[in-house]
């Protein structure tokens, strides 16, 4: 438990002291904010500070702190390291900056952001691969709560004449429409902020178990006694498994949202750096739960609970299993809240940016129905295909969740390059992003070549790691100097 505690502050630390100096590294103004200057009552609005807050913690967050905190902390207390650093020095401040540029940028989609500092052929690549990534997201979000409600109850006709789970399959859809055509302030800014008060409150809740439980937990100068549960290599999937909670690319997807309705460029901290460094808490609090479960001493938690044993690969069984036996009925509430609505409102977010995404790359004003639904007809057949096929194929979930988990990651990637692009033309300190951007350029290429393409001998992995930062850096280097010879 001291490695938790130790972390924990860590955490908060790491939002007064690192944050204000990201903070001051941009250098927030009085200009006037997108949510002012060009309000349209649908996308750009002023909403207050604290729904600001909750809708943003929410949109990053869903079931990413919970289900990849849960498998990373299969990794042991090593998992607790790249929450903390990789939160408040690589996730946080890629949330912050990419906030903020798209405030500065008119409330900027992420493609345009990357396009203005990466080129137009980047800005193309990016657009496809970010709409594709938001598309999965909105598939993968719609099967596993409908799944879950489908065991629960469904009405028999449907299953009869249509197949299992096909019920919460339409219902889920046709919430996620009404979402994404709706205001934001209509259906997101009401409901949201109830959601992630669940998420923070089930958090809360599981934290206060841990301090009264006190288990004992591997700490970090002890490590596991015995095996760990995963054979996969922690360098790098651990960097890939634990994303939302440390660092991801879907956020800066999400950013934008909630940048075109805030108020002035100074609440940019609190409301981006800060959602981050929350986020990375509630992903502590579960990997501290989930060694519980996997490695606590003498018996591990997993051989305490009923079906405990058959739950050790199923996080979202893990959820119901610890909060039902932790918090009892309310606790059960809470985690159906978690497994169910989290990743809903994390789909129709997605899908929400998308639409947005589109539109800007066809310059197709939002402010009527009908040119919404332009935009949101095809890219909804879109996903329900994914969808479909998803569920034809056995083994279809898997497939999908691990190249969105390597896609999330990589678009963290072009993020912070071009972050770095724009500290260096501004002369700022980009050191707070080149290194990150290196860091995850190493992790997402090794990644791709050692456990997607290939099955390679762990002597390969660092040949991999090693040549992509040669290249990577030599790059930067390469047109840092051609930057400064022509200014």
């Amino acid at each position: 438990m001291i490695t938790f505690v130790v972390s924990l502050v860590a955490l908060v630390l790491g939002y007064f002291l690192y944050g204000r100096f990201v903070e001051r590294v941009f250098g927030p103004d009085d200009r006037p904010t997108p949510a002012v200057a060009k309000a349209d009552g649908v996308d750009f609005m002023v909403l207050p500070s604290w729904k600001i807050f909750m809708i943003q913690f929410l949109n990053i967050a869903g079931t990413g702190p919970i289900f990849g905190a849960i498998m990373g902390a299969q990794f042991g207390p090593a998992a607790y390291l790249w929450i903390v650093f990789g939160c408040i020095f690589a996730g946080a401040t890629h949330d912050y900056l990419s906030g903020m540029l798209s405030i500065r940028h008119g409330g900027a989609n992420l493609p345009d952001i990357i396009g203005s500092y990466l080129g137009n052929a980047t800005k193309q690549v990016m657009l496809v691969f970010s709409v594709f990534l938001l598309m999965m997201v909105g598939a993968v979000f719609v099967f596993s709560p409908a799944k879950i409600l489908g065991g629960i109850w469904e009405p028999a006709y449907f299953t009869e004449h249509f197949g299992p789970y096909v019920f919460w399959i339409a219902v889920v859809f046709i919430y996620y429409i009404i979402a994404t055509m709706m205001p934001i302030d209509k259906i997101i800014g009401k409901i949201y902020p109830l959601f992630a008060f669940s998420l923070l409150f089930m958090a809360a809740a599981l934290m206060v178990m841990l301090l009264v439980k006190q288990p004992h937990l591997p700490e970090l100068w002890n490590g596991v006694d015995g095996e760990l549960l995963t054979t996969d290599r922690l360098f790098p999937c651990l960097f890939i498994t634990i994303a939302c909670g440390a660092i991801s690319g879907f956020h800066a997807t999400q950013t934008p949202l909630m940048a075109r309705c805030v108020k002035s460029e100074k609440m940019g901290r609190p409301m981006f750096y800060g959602a981050m460094i929350t986020e990375g808490v509630v992903a502590l609090i579960w990997a501290t739960v989930a060694m519980y479960f996997f490695y606590d001493s003498p018996e591990p938690g997993y051989t305490t609970i009923a079906g405990g044993a058959d739950a050790v690969n199923d996080a979202p069984t893990i959820v119901n299993l610890i909060c039902n036996d932790w918090l009892g009925v309310f606790g059960g509430i809470l985690a159906m809240l978690g497994v169910v609505a989290a990743p809903i409102t994390s789909g129709d977010t997605a899908l929400r940016s998308a639409r947005l995404i589109i539109a800007d790359f066809l310059h197709l004003e939002q402010k009527t129905i009908r040119r919404r639904l332009y935009v949101c007809i095809p890219l909804f057949a879109v996903t329900m295909g994914i969808l479909i096929w998803q569920m034809a194929d056995p083994q279809g979930f898997k497939i999908i969740w691990s190249w969105f988990g390597w896609s999330n990651q990589a678009l963290s990637v072009f993020t912070l390059w071009a972050i770095t692009v724009y500290l260096v033309r501004q002369r700022k300190n980009y050191f707070i992003t080149l290194i990150p951007a290196l860091f995850m350029t190493v992790v997402c290429t090794t990644f791709f070549f050692t456990e997607k393409v290939f099955t390679l001998a762990p002597m390969w992995t660092w040949v991999i790691a090693g040549s992509a930062l040669l290249v990577a850096l030599t790059w930067f280097v390469a047109w840092y100097l051609k930057y400064n010879k022509s200014k």
